[in-house]
């Protein structure tokens, strides 16, 4: 029976523990891995188990390696975050076993009157119960705790550390302390006065792993806001400079109307006067001076026009093809700082992503949109890598945001070389 046991704890729970690992791993990723991979990777684990069964050390760290392998090799997903997810799994399943196996050293002395060995037998598969523990736990970090937006490399190693050193601490006492709780003399089992103790430190160790993702995410949320907010700044600071540069103009065209006739009574002498050549002349240069008020993109928005007409004019000058067929409503519910907001990050977006592309691949930007009933749709196309779907950043981010102020929505689409970005905006009928 003590044999059956002892199989059942190591391989059968062993097994099952690792499934349960590799599952959460992949949904904290939020990834799909290949049931195929899964179970070879359970296999060699089950491998690894017989090998290492009786040093936790080797086992807890061949663990992390077989989680480290799915993370990377079979979800395919970033290294920084498949060693902090593994490491925060570790530490979970770690302390779960701490805390149950704590709670029932407690308990011993209560039924020390019954039949030892059924009572032996009782506590070992009452001791799995810790796993049941640690995926409470788990859901409880999917649901609350990750962070799912931007994170840097520096910040994963900020809460990486603590937790690591809370995994350490735990294996410490579990190996060291915890080992030493339970002593026999004979056949009369004596429970150290120091479980209770050590059952608190687990649950302080549980609970520190808790706080410090959530502070971890709160961190993080104030990062994002404080990078938005920065980013929004900037956007009103551009929206200024647009809005002087619109008075400029307006003020060169109110004196081009005003010198107009002026310049239709020189014309009509020349003509008057068959001077042909010299009328062509200065009417060319009438039309020179016409074009320079003139928009180079003309989408009914004056805010519009300035920021496209210079984002693609920067695109120009990199050899970049551009073109843009916007046409937006004006006046109109929507704020301008918001066309500036979403228009701005996605061009800049285009204009990153071609900038990326070699010399000898076509690079273009394409600039549509148009207003139907109640909605305006935006759509921005360009050329990219084409390899994987681009990281989202800050800019689309802010574009996002700058969407669901008017119950709209954003969508992506990628198509071998090709990356289009669509904006749907709902005008609201007040503001």
């Amino acid at each position: 029976m003590a044999i059956f046991m002892d199989l059942f704890n190591i391989y059968i729970m062993g097994i099952i523990q690792m499934l349960t690992g590799f599952y959460i791993l992949a949904k904290f990723l939020n990834k799909k891995a290949d049931i195929i991979y899964l179970f070879i990777i359970v296999a060699a684990g089950t491998i690894i188990l017989d090998i290492v069964q009786d040093s936790n050390i080797a086992g807890f760290l061949a663990y992390a390696l077989l989680l480290l392998i799915e993370g990377v090799f079979i979800c395919h997903a970033a290294i920084e975050f498949v060693i902090l997810y593994t490491a925060i799994i570790i530490g979970i399943m770690q302390l779960s076993y701490g805390i149950v196996n704590s709670l029932l050293v407690i308990l011993h002395p209560l039924f020390s009157q019954f039949n030892q060995k059924i009572v032996g037998i009782s506590f070992m598969l009452l001791g799995n119960m810790a796993l049941l523990l640690a995926v409470f736990c788990y859901y409880i970090v999917y649901k609350y705790f990750l962070y799912r937006g931007i994170i840097k490399k520096q910040y994963i190693l900020m809460v990486l550390t603590p937790i690591l050193m809370i995994f350490l601490m735990g294996e410490y006492i579990s190996s060291v302390i915890y080992g030493r709780t339970v002593i026999t003399y004979g056949n009369e089992v004596v429970i150290n006065a120091h479980s209770c103790q050590i059952f608190v430190v687990q649950l302080l160790g549980m609970a520190s792993l808790f706080c410090i993702m959530f502070s971890y995410k709160k961190l993080l949320e104030n990062f994002r806001l404080n990078t938005e907010l920065s980013l929004l700044e900037q956007e009103e600071h551009f929206l200024v400079q647009y809005v002087e540069e619109i008075k400029a103009r307006y003020e060169k065209t109110k004196s081009f109307r005003h010198d107009i006739k002026n310049h239709i009574t020189i014309v009509k002498e020349l003509l008057q006067k068959e001077k042909t050549v010299q009328a062509l002349n200065y009417i060319m240069d009438i039309k020179d001076m016409a074009e320079e008020m003139s928009f180079p993109c003309n989408t009914n928005n004056p805010i519009a026009d300035i920021l496209a007409g210079n984002k693609l004019g920067i695109a120009k000058s990199m050899g970049i093809d551009t073109s843009c067929s916007l046409v937006l409503p004006y006046p109109c519910n929507i704020r301008d700082i918001d066309f500036c907001i979403i228009l701005s990050n996605a061009l800049d977006n285009a204009i990153n992503a071609c900038k990326n592309l070699d010399n000898s691949a076509e690079r273009y930007i394409r600039v549509a949109g148009y207003k139907q009933g109640d909605f305006i749709l935006i759509e921005i196309e360009n050329s990219f890598h084409g390899k994987n779907m681009p990281d989202e950043g800050t800019g689309l981010a802010n574009i996002r945001t700058a969407a669901r102020k008017y119950n709209g929505a954003v969508g992506i689409k990628t198509e071998n070389s090709t990356f289009t970005l669509s904006i749907l905006l709902v005008i609201p009928q007040h503001i």
